[in-house]
């Protein structure tokens, strides 16, 4: 398998685009693929904050508790879940038996750093038990990184399919047009991850995945995160539009990770 050419402006860019696109429509859920990608309330959530603490750990070869403490010490009104939040702020906690979708939002610099499918899928286990423990917050996050590694490394959408169904037992037979009328918010892995890679395998490039996890009027923003690394990964290039839509938004110290782990991971 070969490594798939991607545009520079940032490897995680996909994952964070779609935190902040799908931002305002969190808690203003709608059913449609039609709607402005940026807007005077876009903005970056927990998804970003967490997602660049985890390569920052990468990158720094850092405790990922460590980290993730850290970083969301210093952006305490992101939008963490309750349970999250009391853990990032007790720095003895313990593991609190989470099957949230927190794991699978955060994990795309796994799916991007590691090079082999056992390693990537061992890291994912590993950024994500220091919080979310429960098997299903492992297996969310776990995923998530391998269908990015699965991307990146020239697999096919069909194939990308199979192996996160069968290795995890996702339903992705089911369409996006079969899900969202249904469909409503749900923060589990097991309930928001399956749709999330699905919203990737009917897209046709980066934006559309975005879009589509978006359409389906659940967890906007961390479906839309998960969709959006997936995305990156197998589709490579990122419009720029939106790196520069995604860029500005971000604090200085924030691109400084998100650019350090591009020279650091970037194959070409």
């Amino acid at each position: 398998m070969a490594d798939r050419i991607r545009i520079r402006g940032g490897i995680m860019i996909g994952a964070i685009a779609g935190d902040m696109i799908g931002s305002v429509f969190e808690w203003h859920p709608i059913k449609s693929a039609d709607f402005p990608l940026f807007s005077p309330g876009s903005r970056f959530t927990d998804d970003t904050v967490l997602t660049v603490a985890v390569a920052y750990a990468i990158l720094e070869k850092k405790d990922y508790a460590d980290c993730l403490r850290q970083f969301g010490s210093q952006y305490p009104n992101a939008g963490y879940g309750t349970s999250f939040y009391g853990w990032m702020l007790s720095p003895d906690a313990l593991p609190y038996n989470s099957w949230g979708n927190g794991s699978a939002m955060r994990v795309s610099p796994v799916g991007f750093a590691f090079d082999s499918a056992d390693a990537v899928l061992a890291e994912a286990e590993k950024s994500a038990a220091v919080s979310h423990n429960h098997p299903e917050g492992i297996k969310g996050a776990q995923a998530t990184a391998l269908a990015i590694f699965l991307a990146r490394s020239g697999e096919r959408r069909e194939s990308i399919r199979a192996e996160i169904s069968d290795r995890f037992g996702y339903d992705l037979s089911r369409t996006l047009d079969e899900i969202r009328p249904g469909y409503a918010f749900d923060v589990s892995c097991q309930g928001s991850v399956p749709e999330a890679i699905l919203s990737f395998l009917e897209s046709e490039n980066p934006e559309g995945a975005i879009r589509n996890a978006i359409s389906l009027g659940g967890d906007s923003d961390t479906m839309a995160c998960i969709a959006g690394g997936i995305a990156q990964a197998y589709y490579g290039d990122i419009p720029q539009d939106i790196v520069s839509g995604v860029r500005e938004r971000l604090p200085e110290e924030f691109l400084e990770v998100i650019d350090a782990f591009e020279h650091s991971f970037m194959k070409i």
